[in-house]
């Protein structure tokens, strides 16, 4: 039986790892990280979401959601939710620490084989991820999510985000084409060796690449994978 959550977590630079509340849950085949910060008009959306697109895999899953301080009832509605669904746990940061931290707290408590991570913000389709999974199950480290056909807006997220891929892939080397998609799925072996502050979250595709991963990116949507 999983918990109805975790206790409220404080990151800082000595401790980063929230404690866990009785009852925790055993390990699972899958984790979903999700970070929220004021997604109370999504929470619910977002679970269901991930609870129809993984109910027909063959692992047990939990769906981690760390609440990044919010302030909209979105504290409110995960602890309601978390009662009720025995799949779902919560991390809860007293005040908002940001992505980087998030992740790195969903990746130290979670406790499946795989583990996956995805926006709260319904911009990622949970559907695609399964197919990750198997894209994974062929030998990779790490699956990473290529959105090609984005529906942000043009001049204000798309291009810029165009530039910035570009930019890092040039400096770092990296030959991940969408740096900024947070959907992606990982061996277990490659998040406990990530260790994320500042920042980093914007770089954890090109710290698993350094790290020696074995990387392949899924175009979101479609059956056909890039490999490299």
């Amino acid at each position: 039986m999983i918990a109805e959550g975790l206790v409220s977590a404080r990151p800082t630079a000595g401790d980063t790892e929230p404690k866990s509340a009785p009852g925790q849950a055993t390990r699972v085949g899958l984790s979903i990280v999700v970070p929220m910060y004021n997604e109370v008009e999504n929470v619910e959306a977002v679970l269901d979401e991930l609870s129809e697109a993984l109910a027909a895999l063959p692992r047990g899953f939990e769906v981690i959601v760390v609440d990044d301080g919010s302030r909209d009832g979105t504290t409110e509605l995960l602890r309601k939710l978390a009662k009720e669904r025995p799949w779902l746990r919560v991390i809860f940061f007293r005040r908002n620490f940001g992505q980087t931290a998030a992740f790195d707290a969903g990746f130290r408590a979670a406790t499946g084989e795989l583990v996956a991570t995805i926006d709260g913000d319904l911009q990622n389709d949970p559907r695609d991820i399964p197919a990750m999974i198997a894209k994974l199950d062929e030998g990779y480290d790490m699956v990473a999510g290529w959105r090609k056909k984005r529906s942000d807006a043009m001049v204000l997220r798309k291009i810029p985000s165009k530039i910035a891929n570009a930019m890092i892939r040039k400096v770092t080397g990296t030959k991940i084409h969408d740096l900024g998609c947070s959907l992606r799925v990982y061996k277990r072996e490659v998040t406990e060796e990530l260790r994320l502050y500042g920042e980093m979250h914007r770089f954890i595709s090109v710290l698993a690449d350094n790290m020696g991963a074995r990387i392949a990116e899924v175009l979101l949507g479609a059956p056909v994978a890039a490999r490299w």
